[in-house]
């Protein structure tokens, strides 16, 4: 496993990671599989591991607490908060009286006295910039939070996160999350080159595209039960004639290469300069199994420009796959209100 630098911090981590949304409700419910798992990552050579409070409610903070338990001091614990966590308008978002509720929660159930990376689930639309850096800053200052980062974030509004940082001389953002895979490339056009300007490490999610890049969907082929394409519509949905022509040509490069495809996906994602990790989300030891020997893959020039021919540069084959839409689009935020 190779290990890169997180933006400016100094921290160290592999350039695979493990991301846990399907370990728990909302994806394998064998909790003690789901332990093995994260051990499993860990003696890999994995010390990155990823989770969100909204992740089966809390649930799977509370499993990755219970696996690291006995080697706190060995992970890079990165979770995220912003997503509803219950009823009422309060219980949510951005905003100072949130923050310091929902931090408390996840270190109870992470069972630790730290968070390494806390990251913005997405941009908070009722909260103020200066509001939020200020709020995040107090959590570092206490040291419940060792750096603060983002979660699929427009670059315009990752560089007034930046500015509102060093105006108000608080803890800035050293870390965003976007998705970035050969099918979901929109990042390079701006999010990529933004985080690289300033420092700001890249933790890659849906590196797979929810497994349409391992290659399991393929034209003419049935559907693989259990998979997330057999019960989850929407899945299959959109530009679906376009990912199906990209994954036989993708086969193809994969093959000459002598490469498995989820592999040459992985390796692709961590050719750009600007990415630091990209996050594995394994739903079984067997998947997790497969994926690792991606660790220190490369690729040629050739390889990747046959990529470039498939899905060219900046291009999302898919725009719901690309994670977020700006509330601006709204029509309430497009209209002048009515008098």
């Amino acid at each position: 496993m190779h290990f890169r630098t997180l933006g400016t911090t100094g921290m160290a981590v592999s350039e695979l990671g493990l991301g846990t949304m399907v370990l728990g409700p909302w994806g394998n419910q064998d909790r003690a599989e789901c332990v093995q798992i994260i051990h499993d990552a860990l003696d890999g050579g994995i010390n990155l591991i990823d989770t969100a409070d909204v992740y089966g409610d809390g649930e799977t903070e509370v499993i990755v607490g219970e696996a690291i338990a006995g080697c706190r001091d060995e992970v890079v614990l990165a979770t995220k908060f912003w997503n509803p966590m219950g009823e009422g308008p309060n219980r949510r978002g951005a905003s100072r009286r949130w923050i310091v509720k929902a931090v408390e929660a996840s270190l109870r159930r992470l069972q630790t006295d730290r968070i390494d990376l806390y990251q913005v689930h997405r941009a908070d639309p009722d909260t103020g910039m200066d509001d939020l850096v200020d709020a995040l800053d107090v959590l570092v200052h206490d040291g419940k939070v060792l750096h603060v980062g983002t979660s699929t974030w427009p670059a315009e509004l990752l560089v007034e996160a930046q500015w509102a940082s060093d105006r108000r001389r608080t803890a800035r953002f050293v870390a965003e999350q976007p998705p970035y895979s050969i099918f979901v490339r929109g990042a390079e056009r701006a999010v990529l080159p933004t985080c690289q300007r300033h420092g700001v490490g890249v933790l890659v999610w849906a590196p797979l595209n929810g497994g349409w890049l391992t290659g399991k969907y393929r034209r003419d082929a049935d559907v693989p039960a259990g998979s997330r394409g057999d019960y989850a519509a929407e899945h299959m949905s959109g530009r679906l004639d376009s990912k199906l022509d990209a994954v036989e040509a993708l086969v193809a490069v994969a093959e000459q290469a002598g490469l498995p495809m989820a592999h040459l996906a992985l390796a692709w994602a961590l050719e750009h300069p600007a990415v630091t990790s990209v996050l594995l989300g394994p739903k079984t030891p067997a998947q997790l199994a497969d994926l690792l020997p991606a660790a220190g893959v490369r690729l040629s020039p050739d390889v990747l420009d046959a990529v470039d021919a498939i899905v060219p540069p900046g291009t999302t084959l898919a725009a719901a796959d690309a994670g977020w839409e700006p509330w601006w689009l709204d029509a309430t935020h497009r209209r002048r209100p009515r008098t």
